[in-house]
């Protein structure tokens, strides 16, 4: 006779309380980025998050050690796929502040047009994808038509797509094509005349409302301790707002265009909130920049450079409010022709950090709204 053995298979007692780690993630690039988020659970509460970030790292910050300063804004707008006007903006601000160098008035104006212009594209991608995110499929086809419009204005002006490579150390690569301001009007009058459709549509419906509303509180304490900023922070009642509070290009003339939307709440709804009417002032203020720019006299846009570029000994530090928050550049330089050292202070790195607060508390089912709201690219995270 064969002998048998009996193994008893149970759960006792000790198994309820025993602690359950899952992983999110990480997930294909197809979506924001590759990003695992490590979670202990008890049941279907959340009792620890750790965002495990490193997947996309490419090491842009030692790379800048290796261009010059033409060069490296080809890097620079790479990080924030969504977001590249605004990342060059910041790099050649750094430089040109190192050199002392003034960029022609009709550059300025050009810059600023065109940041806000990428701050609606940046935000209209997330205004998509946000109530994708919860199941409602239909808000994105809206927010990808428009962004289609927009596209192909700055896909005329820069040659570029998603990586527009249009800024240049001392202004613009080159002057405006031919009647392009008028199309430039059409295409933010037409956003604007649709953005009612996303307002309705996501505002306006309940099983959003009562997804978002109440869910995934950030405190201001919170915002300051981390160093969250941009619509996130603002939607905690943190009112900070670099292009108001300390002007940089031509946004010390816009006060009375610029409005800085804040709300108190900070829950997942608040931030929604805050990135769609954020969305509205920007087509304002890219309307007057258009104004503006009709009012200025043809001239350069940019400054003749010497045919080798070498910055002087020191260092300095730019920051800007990209769309996703504040974006900072420590650059230090030995007089060389390519940079000693440039610190890149990305928005989501900090954005992303504060999940470790956020998430504990919360249950499963709220962490893809919660995570969905933080409004990050995983590429500004990595660098």
């Amino acid at each position: 006779m064969t002998p048998t053995t009996e193994t008893m298979v149970g759960i006792g007692g000790a198994a309820e309380s025993t602690d359950m780690v899952l992983n999110i993630g990480p997930q294909h690039p197809s979506t924001h980025g590759v990003l695992r988020l490590k979670l202990v659970l008890d049941g279907e509460r959340i009792v620890h998050a750790e965002p495990v970030i490193g997947y996309m790292h490419r090491g842009a910050e030692k790379l800048f050690e290796a261009r010059d300063y033409r060069q490296i804004v080809m890097l620079a707008n790479r990080h924030d796929w969504l977001s590249a006007f605004s990342n060059e903006l910041g790099v050649v601000l750094a430089v040109e502040r190192m050199l002392g160098m003034e960029v022609p008035e009709r550059a300025v104006w050009l810059r600023t047009l065109l940041a806000e212009l990428n701050r609606v594209l940046n935000h209209l991608m997330f205004l998509g994808s946000y109530p994708l995110e919860l199941g409602g499929i239909t808000p994105i086809f809206y927010a990808f038509t428009e962004r289609e419009k927009l596209q192909h204005v700055m896909e005329e002006v820069s040659g570029g797509r998603m990586h527009y490579m249009f800024n240049r150390v001392g202004g613009l690569k080159e002057d405006l094509p031919a009647g392009w301001t008028g199309r430039a009007r059409a295409a933010v009058d037409d956003v604007r005349s649709r953005m009612d459709r996303i307002d309705d549509l996501v505002l306006g419906n309940e099983i959003f409302r009562g997804r978002t509303r109440g869910v995934g509180a950030l405190s201001a304490d919170a915002v300051h301790a981390y160093g969250v900023s941009g619509p996130i922070g603002r939607a905690s009642g943190v009112d900070f707002d670099l292009r108001r509070d300390e002007p940089y290009l031509a946004y010390g003339e816009l006060g009375d265009v610029l409005k800085v939307v804040t709300r108190e709440e900070g829950d997942c709804l608040a931030r929604f909130e805050c990135l769609l009417e954020q969305t509205h002032n920007s087509l304002d203020l890219a309307d007057a920049c258009l104004d503006r720019l009709g009012e200025l006299p043809p001239g350069p846009v940019n400054q003749r450079l010497p045919k080798v570029l070498k910055a002087p000994e020191g260092h300095t530090y730019a920051w800007t409010e990209n769309p996703l928050g504040i974006n900072g550049y420590y650059l230090v330089s030995k007089g060389e022709k390519t940079p000693y050292r440039l610190k890149l202070r990305s928005a989501s790195y900090n954005n992303i950090q504060v999940l470790t607060e956020l998430l504990p508390g919360t249950l499963v089912a709220d962490m893809v709204a919660i995570l969905g709201s933080m409004f990050f690219v995983v590429g500004d995270i990595d660098k």
